[in-house]
Order: C-alpha cells, then structure tokens, then sequence
C-alpha cells in the first residue's frame, strides 16, 4: 500500500484572482509528460491556506481529471487546523478518485501530542486510500514525535508514509530506527540526497514544479543504486534549491516559474506577496543555469 518516488508539492495559479483551471491542469500535464511519479495539489506550496474549501476541492478534481490515464499519481493535500475540515476534504479526496492523502499537522494551534494523534486518528477511521503524514514544525508550530509517528502507524495500516520537513537527518535517522516500516519522503529539497540515500521512498518537492524530471531522476538513481550520479543532481541542483527558499515559500517558485514562461500570471493570495525586485533578479540569474522544459 502506497505511492513512492518523485512528487511534485504543486503551486495553484491564480487569475485576476481566481482559481485559474486551465493553467492548473496544463502544469499538471506538463509534470506527467516530464515523467513525475506523483503530483499533490494543495499541500503548503499550494497556497492551501488561503484558498477556499470549494477551491481546495476543486483543485483535487483536476488533479485527478488530469493525471487520469497516465501513470502518475495523486498525493491530495488534506491539512487543515481544524480536524472537522481536514476530514471533510480526505473523505472528499478519496470519493474524488485521489491515489493517497497528505495531511499536514493542525497548524498555528499547537496541539499536544496527543492531540495530534487524536487529530490523525479521526481522519484515518473514516478513510481507506493511503495517507501520509506532514510535518513541517518551521511553519506549523507544532512537531509530530516519532514516538506518536510510531503509535500512529502501528495503529492504522494505511498510514504508510511521512512527509519529513524538519529539516533535521538526525529525525529521519531516528524515524528509520523507531518506524522501519513507515516510509519516509523527503519534504526539504536541499536535503533531498542524503534523505533517499538513508533510506527514503522519494520526494515531495517544490522545486520539481520547475524541473520533474531532474527530480524523478534522482530518485530513480539512488532506488537504483547509483548514488554518484543522484548526488551529482543533488549538487547541481543546490543553488536553486537554495534561491527558492530565499523568501516564504511559494512566492519565490512562483516567481521562477513566471520568469520561466511557465506561469502566464504571478498572482498570489494575500497575505503572501509578490517577491522583492532583488529576489526577481536572483531568481532570473539562477534559472539560466537550467534548461527548464516547457
């Protein structure tokens, strides 16, 4: 049970501030053509925050519309910090034909430990599909323990996954040794290598909206075996991986793929913002190191 490999953390492009479909589902395609194993709408770099609950839906069911046929999967994003809501959107997801879930933790709250098991276990008895867990502590405020990691995959089988941002190895080192049955993806680009390298299933990544198929290729060398060759992508990719965290994520990968022609509108939901001109500078200087594929 599960997905594995390479998943694209999907951005949600606007229009005159709505919900621009048809760019969404041309992305989407562009990343199956590019040969992603996953893609996964509204996570974080989504901008799952802000939009609304039809949206949020919304952009679920063209995921699936548009990854339907091809071999790629759909990792939905199913957070909220209201566990009402998040388990309205995984039943939603997985109604909607979506392969697994991707829950972040309740954020801005702060639940205990408890709390976040109780949170997750009301999701996981109401849905069958995969789920993967989120945590991201840098933007949620609260960390999901491996010991509560452990109880909650002991507990339900189709938790299969986490999606680890801590941006700690000594936490992925420590999930292995306490949860070897869980898989673990890396949620943190600039560490992406020495995740797969210990032992991860993959990666969800924000900087695979602009290159799926460097992502999809690293990871297929290190399941493969060649670590040369999937540190080497790593590497090349470092200073990218950097620039587009140079401000609150998804701003900076929205603006790389507007300067990439790939985003005809750079439209944000407030309270996120467009980019300084430093940061656009940046990012133009960057991005010609790349031969990014339209």
């Amino acid at each position: 049970m599960g997905i594995y490999g390479a998943a694209t953390a999907l951005i949600t492009p606007f229009k005159n501030g709505e919900l621009d479909e048809e760019c969404f589902d041309s992305l989407i395609k562009r990343q199956i053509r590019l040969g992603i194993d996953i893609v996964s709408p509204m996570g974080t770099t989504g901008e799952s925050p802000t939009v609304s609950h039809d949206e949020h839906k919304r952009c679920i069911e063209i995921a699936v519309a548009s990854a339907k046929g091809s071999k790629a999967k759909v990792l939905a994003g199913a957070g909220s910090n209201c566990t009402e809501e998040a388990t309205d959107i995984a039943m939603f997801a997985q109604k909607a034909g979506a392969d697994a879930l991707l829950v972040i933790t309740p954020y801005y709250n702060k639940p205990t430990q408890e709390g976040l098991y109780q949170h997750y276990k009301t999701i996981a008895s109401v849905v069958e599909i995969p789920i993967m867990l989120y945590n991201v502590p840098g933007r949620t405020g609260a960390d999901l323990r491996p010991e509560t990691v452990k109880r909650l995959s002991d507990e339900f089988g189709h938790i299969y996954a986490i999606k680890e941002a801590s941006g700690s190895m000594d936490r992925c080192v420590e999930l292995g040794v306490k949860c070897p049955d869980l898989a673990v993806l890396s949620g943190e680009d600039g560490i992406n290598f020495p995740i797969l390298a210990n032992g991860g299933k993959g990666v969800v990544s924000v900087t695979a909206n602009l290159l799926p198929n460097k992502l999809k290729e690293m990871c297929d060398a290190t399941f493969t075996g060649d670590f040369k060759k999937a540190k080497a992508i790593n590497d090349e990719l470092y200073e990218l991986n950097k620039v587009l965290f140079c401000e609150s994520n998804p701003i900076p990968i929205k603006a790389a793929m507007h300067i990439a022609g790939l985003l005809p509108e750079l439209e944000y939901r407030l309270p996120l913002t467009r980019p300084t001109n430093e940061t656009m500078k940046l990012l133009d200087t960057v991005l010609k190191k790349f031969d990014i594929q339209k």
